[in-house]
């Protein structure tokens, strides 16, 4: 397979190393993305730091199956991807720290293993930078050793695009269509809309001229997406009713411009919902257009290079995946974006190479100087950015871990029920079931509220200053942190227990 997928490289000058099985490992290349994957695991143990505690999608995904607290409501358009993927951690232990190393240690083996698909296609170092760049984002860092479906998206799309590259030049290959099937499903699981999208230009090439890839990249959608379909029937009345709440639920599909959205998220704003206020300083978003220009430049080496496919195909996926987040909702989110940076890593790391060597190998001084300056600096914005937002997370996470404890204090324990402002993640921190009236949440009504008060100690939580619900009113208040706490008399009797 490697000679086969060389051959792509034919209009290229430079010898790219033979992956054959008789050659040590450290000749493959490997030991290259291997010490990038490394670096990878071991920059977000630093950096993004084990104890940050868990931020409100996350408790919904890890509640699913975690012992610490009942499930909370999931809405329509979650899918149960991060709830499998942090199974075998959250079923017997309620260590957040335990659970961010896993996560970070399986990133990077994702990482490793999802660009080793390139190796053959593109020389191991173009490979090894594109994985460089990519984790190097500040979004990349972060959101790696989440519960977050978006990182996994990124990972999917990367295998699956390689592999069907792999699979297309006409040599059996059963390992590139299995691992086109499981890259699609990768993305099915963890979020099926984005995995229609990103794989959408996969589609019509692969049913015209490549039936058997075509096959087992439907078969990989169909693991995932099924499942959400069948649930859709089961607790959602129907797909189209599963659809049109997830719509809702993101403001309306339709047509709005968050290209500007995108770019004040670019400032550590993990929500930018409502996205409002100043761009951020032109050093924080200059490598977001530096980005496409690159990406451009890359898909123009390769014409050149007479190997078009391996670089305009990431470069077609990656703008399928990009466009319901730059044109389709009306908010934004810089982890939406990263299926696309992973396939655009690889025509901009090509791009860079090939402006900063000659063809013989060679460097260029003065280009290659100029470049080194530009991603030092690049570096330094995004770690200037990570620590800011790490630090922000950290203490938005530690005030709802105060709430709870505060909340244990007046009585409020297992089983009991939280709702209101930021119930979701506070019901996780404390061991209750969240419940909602309102909103995208919403699964209940005020009289099964004041039914459970009756029972089980309830609280309901507003913003500082802001009144309770009118059921509440008469309920003791206690103010914590950036929470107002209103707590039903059935809890005092728990408290004086």
């Amino acid at each position: 397979m490697a000679n086969g997928a060389n051959a792509l490289l034919a209009g290229r000058r430079r010898r790219v190393p033979a992956g054959g099985p008789g050659r040590p490992w450290r000749t493959r290349g490997h030991w290259l993305l291997a010490a990038v994957a490394g670096v990878f695991t071991l920059a977000q143990l630093l950096l993004v730091r084990p104890g940050m505690g868990l931020g409100w999608d996350e408790t919904v995904y890890v509640s699913q199956v975690a012992a610490q607290a009942p499930p909370a409501f999931f809405s329509a358009p979650r899918a149960r991807g991060v709830t499998l993927l942090v199974a075998p951690v959250t079923s017997w232990s309620t260590s957040t720290e335990l659970l961010r190393i896993y996560l970070a240690l399986a990133s990077g083996v994702g990482l490793y293993l999802a660009l080793r698909v390139w190796r053959g296609l593109f020389p191991a170092r173009v490979v090894a930078v594109a994985g460089a760049l990519f984790a190097s984002l500040w979004v990349t860092l972060f959101y790696g050793p989440q519960a977050m479906p978006n990182y996994w998206v990124a990972l999917g799309g990367l295998a699956c695009v390689g592999c069907f590259l792999r699979a297309r030049t006409g040599r059996p290959d059963r390992a590139a269509l299995w691992g086109v099937a499981a890259g699609a499903s990768l993305m099915a699981w963890m979020r099926p809309s984005d995995a229609v999208w990103l794989s959408s230009p996969l589609l019509v090439p692969a049913a015209v001229r490549h039936r058997r890839i075509a096959l087992a990249l439907l078969a990989g959608l169909a693991t995932g997406i099924g499942p959400w379909v069948i649930e859709a029937y089961a607790a959602y009345g129907g797909l189209g009713r599963r659809l049109s709440d997830a719509s809702r639920i993101q403001g309306g599909l339709g047509w709005h411009l968050a290209v500007d959205d995108q770019l004040r998220a670019l400032v550590g704003r993990t929500l930018c919902r409502p996205c409002t206020g100043a761009l951020p300083d032109p050093a924080v978003m200059a490598w977001w257009f530096v980005l496409p220009a690159l990406a451009g430049a890359g898909l123009v080496v390769a014409v050149r290079a007479r190997r078009t496919a391996p670089t305009l195909l990431p470069l077609a996926c990656a703008t399928t995946a990009a466009v319901p987040y730059l044109f389709l909702i009306g908010y934004a989110a810089p982890r939406f974006l990263l299926p696309a940076y992973a396939l655009l890593a690889i025509p901009v790391a090509d791009a860079l190479l090939h402006l900063v060597t000659r063809p013989d190998g060679r460097p260029r001084p003065i280009v290659a100087s100029l470049a080194a300056l530009a991603l030092a600096g690049h570096l330094a914005v995004q770690y200037a950015v990570l620590d800011r937002t790490v630090d922000r997370t950290t203490r938005n996470h530690r005030d709802w871990a105060r709430a709870a404890a505060q909340l244990h204090r007046l009585g409020v324990r297992p089983p009991c029920l939280l709702t209101g402002h930021e119930a979701v993640p506070v019901a996780f921190y404390t061991g209750c079931s969240s419940a909602s009236t309102r909103g995208h949440n919403a699964d209940t009504t005020e009289a099964a509220i004041l039914r459970s008060a009756r029972r089980m100690p309830v609280a309901a939580l507003t913003r500082p200053g802001d009144p309770p619900p009118a059921y509440a009113r008469a309920w003791e208040s206690h103010h914590v942190g950036r929470l107002d706490l209103h707590i039903a008399p059935t809890a005092r009797g728990h408290r004086a227990a």
